[in-house]
């Protein structure tokens, strides 16, 4: 690709700041109880965050600069601001909600800090398809889902209890700073034949944000935390398959199919509760006895020939007085 001109190496930048800024304002709307404001905020940042990247990337235009630029943005945008908003909204006056958003802040940056340091680490080539951790902008989002039920339902509820709140605060730091795998959208490939049913997709998708923006919101979240348990899965089968690091998803899947055919075929399954059944012990015990047997002939038939001394014999030494 051929370089790019001053003004276009600018934009991702600048839909960096305009991330940046967005989160920011995120925080001015949940101060004066736009709750519905702040929320379309942070999601407007989330949307800005995974398009700059890919810009640079298509127009060659990454550089230290907007990487470091994009940490700091994420840290503003789904750290503090979201911090703030669920303070402000449930915890106002609280030293104890105070202490409790200071931990989710301070988890998104240690998060994004180790981010910086993994790029520079050498890895396996799947590891590419994962993070490391729940990602900064799926962390701002989840972090605000009580406050996005309770704007879609309007009545209280356990969601929006104090308690559930805070608990639910540091359970998504946790997930933050946590090394569960989750899937990483920026290496998936979409086949040719898929190209058309995902463009209508998207549209049906599109059309529902905008009819029913908080509806969608708490079905995403709903859903990222679901795949939770299917990326840990992925990811420890393909670190048990080298074979399958570098390969399309079409020959993985036939891997996966060969591989269970196979142990099907051989009849193998895990043994219940890591005993082995009697009958078998028996089984594997047995040759050790006709081993054994075996021996015990062969030496009796080389030792007929020879003299055998009283060792072998069986008889006690007769110690002269």
């Amino acid at each position: 690709m051929a370089p790019s001109g001053p003004g276009v190496r600018l934009l991702p930048n600048a839909i960096t700041v305009l991330a940046m800024s967005a989160g920011l304002s995120a925080v001015h709307f949940a101060n004066t109880g736009m709750w519905g404001a702040a929320i379309a905020s942070i999601a407007a940042a989330a949307v800005l965050d995974g398009l700059d990247g890919r810009i640079a990337r298509l127009l060659d235009a990454t550089s230290k600069m907007g990487a470091e630029l994009d940490s700091l943005a994420d840290a503003i945008s789904f750290g503090v601001a979201p911090a703030l908003a669920i303070y402000l909204w449930k915890f106002e006056g609280s030293r104890a909600g105070w202490v409790i958003a200071l931990i989710f802040a301070v988890c998104m940056v240690v998060r994004l800090a180790r981010f910086n340091t993994l790029l520079e680490k050498e890895q396996p080539p799947f590891a590419k398809e994962f993070f490391v951790g729940v990602p900064a902008p799926a962390g701002g989002l989840l972090l605000l889902l009580p406050l996005i039920i309770e704007e879609q339902v309007r009545t209280n509820g356990w969601w929006n209890n104090p308690i559930v709140v805070g608990i639910w605060t540091v359970v998504v730091a946790m997930l933050l700073v946590s090394r569960i795998p989750t899937l990483s959208v920026k290496t998936v490939k979409v086949p040719p034949r898929a190209v058309a049913p995902l463009l209508v997709l998207i549209g049906l998708l599109a059309a529902a944000v905008i009819t029913f923006p908080l509806v969608a919101l708490i079905i995403a979240m709903v859903v990222y935390l679901a795949h939770l348990p299917y990326a840990v899965r992925r990811y420890m089968w393909l670190s048990k398959h080298p074979e399958a690091w570098t390969v399309t998803g079409v020959e993985r899947r036939a891997i996966k199919r060969a591989h269970g055919v196979a142990a099907r075929r051989l009849g193998l399954r895990q043994p219940l509760h890591g005993r082995v059944a009697g009958a078998a012990m028996r089984a594997v015990r047995r040759p050790r006895r006709d081993a054994a047997a075996a021996s015990a002939a062969e030496n009796t038939v080389a030792g007929a020939g020879r003299r055998r001394s009283w060792r072998q014999i069986g008889l006690r030494r007769h110690h002269k007085p």
